[in-house]
């Protein structure tokens, strides 16, 4: 059956469609349909069914016999270390720790936040808090206290499971500190915490509050699987808001684990036993879905990888990695292959690796742009397929069904709509555009399984933010079109989310940490286009009347406030003092004005412009950094 037919027959039953995906899952109990409408927009999957994720990713592997697997492989090249852990293994591990956090009072509904790096450890506290029915939610490493106190307040975790460092490259990221400030930050305390201790540094535990990871394991019994509804929430992953304040995508249990089943072979075209590597990190959906989850469910080699994509050691780590692990299908954010390709453009290390093994290489995370992919093409001979989707979704909304049918790739396009997803290209009236029509893209309701049912604690935000703009439908935020053969092109966000290196970052969120210093009078922050990272926050600030310190000063004192409160993950080194912002007549800053004229675009003058005299004063502090060159 090809992609017409599947999608198609999705759409002629989409009950009986999902139902026969969620054959594929072991239930405790098996649901008796599979969507249930709760009225009013919202919809839950497989609700009534009883499951354990933790179960159908660790435990039924061992149990068909298939223990001595290799499930996760742990590549470091900043510490120089390869560690394997079979299934077996892996199933006693996470027992142990499960068994540990339940004889801490850790239950069926509680949150657990985890701090960790590209560890196994970290995939351990993710399957040990699902095998107890616990939501987690892991945050980012690279997040400072600030980011992280916010998080705490949301989730209210009873714990909170941590490592004493992560490593970059040359040096030593030290978690504690952070994790110690957070907590001091924080409205809500945690009831306890967890460190593991990493060889490169080791954090002083206070005595009573902070458990060692392996200490506080020795003695107790393993725990068993607890089997959840498929609507109890597997965990709850924080994306950028537009007012800067995060928010809590959860993701169902049930919808979960039969979305990301389906996705592994019909998208990623791995069979079991296979080797899958998403290059990304445990603190992002990537790294939830496609380093964690996905694999694991559907009895996958998984990789973490403590590494970056050059200078550990060198610009051939991506294809040694592949080459050594018999790699099958590769998944990377478009800034990791540009990054690549500045340092060998000719793609000369790819020639030292065989990579015959590896049968195809996805993009997502950010706009691809067509240059990385003829460049990545040419280089390693394999198709590149682009594809989108987003925190809130989960798993591709549009892409390439390799593994039901590999369809002709049209470059600047992650190709077609996955079954489960009815896209649509919608007016600023919600009336449904021509093919080729540039638009807002929405999703038919209701989404489909493993996609945000809704926001922790915040219907009434998941309502304003994805559904009030355009009644019975999803609004993804993303503008773009459809062609006459079905393929999406993504051109733009409609808000002020932007993409640095893959990670969504709220503009908005740096604007108040920037208003926060006592010289600013008032700021903007816009995206600008970036060779390497895709975009880079750029700041603006006007200064309160009366103060005459050197601007370097004050430029230093801004980027210094973005990365404590936000964290180096920002990359906001960009900033210009100015003395007037560009504004419509009713006070609105022009920022996609100043994006356009960053980036050396044409340009309307904006009708409603206050002074247009300060659109030539703009373009000089661009130029200043470099910027509006033409």
């Amino acid at each position: 059956m090809g992609y017409q037919e599947v999608y198609k027959g999705w759409q002629s039953d989409p009950e009986g469609f999902w139902m026969q995906a969620a054959e594929a899952i072991d239930w405790d109990q098996k649901p008796s349909k599979a969507l249930f409408d709760k009225g009013n927009d919202l919809y839950e999957w497989f609700a009534d069914g009883l499951t354990n994720t933790c179960w159908n990713a660790v435990d039924r592997h061992v149990e068909a016999g298939r223990g001595g697997q290799v499930a996760i492989i742990h590549d470091s090249p900043i510490t120089g270390t390869l560690h394997k852990i079979t299934y077996s293994e892996l199933r006693n591990r996470v027992a142990r720790l499960a068994g540990a956090l339940r004889a801490k009072g850790i239950e069926k509904g509680d949150r657990v936040i985890i701090y960790m790096p590209m560890v196994p450890e970290a995939l351990e506290a993710m399957l040990a808090c699902s095998r107890l029915g616990a939501i987690h939610s892991v945050v980012f490493g690279g997040f400072a206290a600030n980011e992280l106190a916010v998080r705490i307040d949301d989730a209210t975790p009873k714990a909170i499971i941590a490592a004493s460092c992560g490593l970059e490259p040359g040096r030593v990221v030290h978690y504690k500190p952070l994790l110690d400030g957070a907590i001091e930050l924080a409205k809500h305390k945690p009831d306890f915490t967890v460190i593991f201790q990493r060889e490169q540094e080791v954090a002083k535990l206070n005595d009573g509050y902070d458990f060692d990871w392996h200490g506080f394991q020795y003695g107790v019994d393993p725990a068993d699987c607890v089997p959840v509804e498929g609507n109890h929430p597997a965990y709850i992953l924080y994306t950028s808001g537009t007012t800067g304040a995060p928010k809590g995508v959860i993701r169902h249990t049930g919808g979960h684990l039969v979305a990301l089943n389906w996705s592994m072979k019909n998208i990623y075209n791995v069979d079991p036993g296979d080797t899958f590597w998403a290059a990304s990190d445990v603190g992002w959906v990537v790294g939830h879905s496609y380093i964690c989850y996905a694999p694991l469910i559907h009895g996958n080699t998984t990789i973490v990888f403590e590494g970056k994509p050059v200078g550990t050691p060198d610009a051939g780590t991506f294809w040694r990695v592949i080459s050594d692990h018999n790699v099958r299908s590769f998944f990377t954010a478009p800034t990791a292959f540009r990054a690549v390709k500045r340092d060998d453009p000719k793609g000369e290390f790819v020639g030292k690796y065989d990579i015959s093994c590896l049968r195809a290489i996805y993009l997502a995370g950010e706009r691809a742009d067509p240059d990385t992919i003829e460049w990545a093409q040419k280089v390693t001979g394999k198709p590149i397929y682009d594809h989108w989707w987003q925190t809130e979704t989960g798993w591709t909304i549009a892409g390439m069904p390799a593994g039901i049918e590999a369809l002709p790739v049209k470059i600047g396009s992650p190709s077609v709509p996955m079954p489960g997803y009815d896209v649509q290209i919608l007016d600023e009236a919600g009336h449904a555009m021509k093919p080729g029509e540039l638009g807002a893209i929405a999703v038919k309701l209701p989404l489909p399984p493993g996609t945000l049912p809704t926001l922790w604690n915040a219907e009434d935000r998941f309502r304003k933010s994805y559904l009030s703009h355009f009644p019975g439908y999803y609004e993804t935020g993303d503008a773009g079109m459809i062609d006459e053969d079905g393929y999406l092109y993504i051109m733009a966000r409609t808000d002020d989310v932007i993409n640095v290196a893959g990670h969504r970052l709220s503009t908005g969120g740096m604007e108040e940490v920037l208003a926060a210093h006592p010289d600013v009078a008032e700021c903007a922050v816009i995206g600008v286009t970036d060779q390497l990272k895709g975009q880079l926050p750029m700041g603006f600030v006007c200064l309160t009347t009366g103060v005459n310190r050197p601007h370097d000063e004050i430029v230093k004192e801004c980027v210094k406030l973005v990365r404590d409160k936000i964290g180096p993950v920002a990359a906001f080194k960009l900033c210009a003092v100015v003395d007037r912002l560009p504004k419509t007549r009713s006070g609105k800053i022009l920022r996609a004005t100043m994006v356009k004229i960053a980036d050396s675009e044409e340009f309307k003058l904006p009708a409603t412009i206050d002074d247009p005299a300060i659109l030539d004063e703009i373009k000089v502090a661009l130029q200043g950094m470099g910027y509006a060159k033409g």
